[in-house]
C-alpha cells in the first residue's frame, strides 16, 4: 500500500496561483486529481494528500470539490489566514464541516520575513490546529529551519511536517547549515517530514541519483517512522518524471525491512494525516 503523500492539482482560470506563471512551461497547464493518478498508479500508488498551491481560502474549496469526486484523495491540506482575528472559529468551523481537511499549509517560502511564524499573533490558530488534529504542513526553505525549530518546541501539541525536506541547495551542493538544521529539527518528536521535492532543487536536468545523499540524510535523521514519502507532483515535471522520482527513492529505501519500507511509503502518511489506507 503506496500512499503519495504530497500531490497538487490546479485549473489556471481561477487565478490566485501567483509562483504559476508561462514561464514554467512544463506545468503551466490544467492539473487534475485523474491526471496524477494516471503517472502514479503505475508504481502501486494507491492513495495520496492534496496540497494547495495558492494562499487563499478559495483554494481550500476548490481542492475539497476535487477531493470528494475521488476516493483515491485521502485528505486535504489547505490554506486559511492563519493570522485573521478569527481564525480559531474557523478553523473549528472548517474542521467540523470538511472531514477530508487534514491540514493547513502557509506558504512560508514565499514570506520575505523568516520570522513571520514566529510571531506570537499565530498563536491562536496554531493552538486551535492543535486542537482539531490539523497539520501544519511548512513550506520552507533552509534559513526557515531554527524558526521551525523554535515553533515545534513552542507548541509540542502540534504535528508538523516539513515539505521537501526544507528544500535544500542540492544544485549548489550546499551541505550546510541544512544538514546540522535538519538533524536538530529531528530531535523533536512532534516534527515529521516529506521525502519530496528533492530532485527540483538539484537543477533543471539532474543527473540520476543527484538527491540520493539528502534523501538518505533525511531517513537517517527521521528514521522510517517519521519520513512519508512524496511525488510533488506535478512540480515534480520541472526536473524529472514521476517514475524516476520512484526508483531514485526506491534506491534509497532498499535496505530497509520490509515493515520500515512500508512504513515510508505509506502507513505513515495515514498516520500522521488521520486518514484510513485505501481499500
Amino acid at each position: 500500500m503506496t500512499v503519495d503523500a504530497h500531490f497538487h492539482c490546479w485549473r489556471l482560470d481561477r487565478g490566485d496561483y501567483g509562483w504559476l506563471t508561462p514561464s514554467l512551461a512544463p506545468i503551466y497547464r490544467d492539473v487534475t486529481v485523474a491526471d496524477w493518478q494516471r503517472e502514479a498508479q503505475p508504481h502501486g500508488v494507491r492513495g495520496g494528500i492534496l496540497v494547495q498551491a495558492a494562499p487563499t481560502e478559495a483554494e481550500t474549496h476548490f481542492l475539497l470539490e476535487q477531493a470528494r469526486g475521488h476516493d483515491a484523495v485521502l485528505g486535504v491540506v489547505g490554506w486559511l489566514d492563519l493570522l485573521a482575528a478569527d481564525a480559531p472559529r474557523r478553523i473549528a468551523a472548517l474542521a467540523a464541516a470538511e472531514p477530508l481537511l487534514r491540514g493547513l499549509r502557509p506558504m512560508l517560502h514565499d514570506i520575505a520575513d523568516a520570522d513571520w511564524v514566529l510571531q506570537s499573533a499565530l498563536a491562536p490558530a496554531l493552538d486551535a490546529m492543535a486542537e482539531h488534529r490539523l497539520v501544519f504542513d511548512a513550506l520552507l526553505r533552509p534559513q526557515h529551519l531554527p524558526r521551525v525549530r523554535r515553533l515545534a518546541q513552542r507548541h509540542p501539541r502540534l504535528r508538523i511536517v516539513v515539505d521537501h525536506g526544507a528544500k535544500p541547495e542540492i544544485a549548489a551542493g550546499r551541505w550546510q547549515p541544512w544538514a546540522d538544521e535538519i538533524t536538530a529539527l529531528a530531535a523533536l518528536p512532534n516534527v515529521a517530514c516529506k521525502l519530496s521535492g528533492l530532485l527540483t532543487e538539484a537543477g533543471a536536468t539532474p543527473a540520476r541519483g543527484a538527491a540520493r545523499a539528502w534523501s538518505a540524510q533525511l531517513l537517517q535523521v527521521f528514521g522510517s517512522q517519521r519520513l512519508l514519502w512524496g511525488s510533488d507532483w506535478p512540480v515534480l515535471e520541472l526536473a524529472a518524471r514521476y517514475g524516476d522520482w520512484w526508483h531514485d527513492t526506491q534506491a534509497v529505501l532498499e535496505s530497509l525491512a520490509d515493515a520500515d519500507r512500508r512504513a515510508v511509503l505509506g502507513d505513515n502518511a495515514c498516520h500522521v494525516y488521520g486518514v484510513v489506507p485505501p481499500g
